[in-house]
């Protein structure tokens, strides 16, 4: 009787760990595309990522550098105050509405010889937002700008 209940115990332990191992095999699948790193233009100078690594590139739209091309195409510089980094735009999405020189902005997709390969953009979504992310960088690089002062 004692060796049926141990061995009863024993199964569903096992049952058990299979059952999260599995789960934390599935979760980690999940979010094997589903984490985008963020860094700023002086981070990717500073330490270039993987051509194939995809993360999210945020700052200010440089002053006079969105240049157009072909369809929804174009290229724009994006900047922390320190660094400067081209963008080139290659999503399929025409470019958001309040998406603007002097803006803050992220851009998501690959860092690939020396240009950045924007597949998605976020603009800010009224006149005084800007992504949390965008302000931290802008601040480490002192030229952050309060818009309500």
């Amino acid at each position: 009787m004692k060796s049926l209940r141990k061995r009863r115990r024993i199964q569903v332990l096992i049952v058990a760990a299979i059952a999260l191992l599995l789960a934390v095999g599935l979760i980690g699948f999940g979010f094997r595309d589903g984490i985008n790193l963020y860094r700023s233009p002086s981070q990717v100078a500073e330490t270039a990522p993987d051509p194939d690594e995809y993360f999210q590139l945020g700052g200010l739209v440089k002053d006079g550098s969105i240049v157009n091309r072909d369809g929804v195409a174009f290229d724009f510089v994006i900047t922390d105050g320190a660094v400067e980094l081209p963008v080139s735009y290659i999503g399929r999405d025409p470019r958001p509405d309040l998406f603007s020189e002097g803006q803050g902005t992220i851009a998501k997709g690959y860092f690939r010889n020396g240009r950045f390969e924007a597949q998605d953009l976020l603009a800010k979504h009224d006149e005084t937002y800007m992504p949390r992310e965008v302000v931290d960088t802008l601040k480490e690089a002192g030229v952050y700008q309060d818009p309500n002062s």
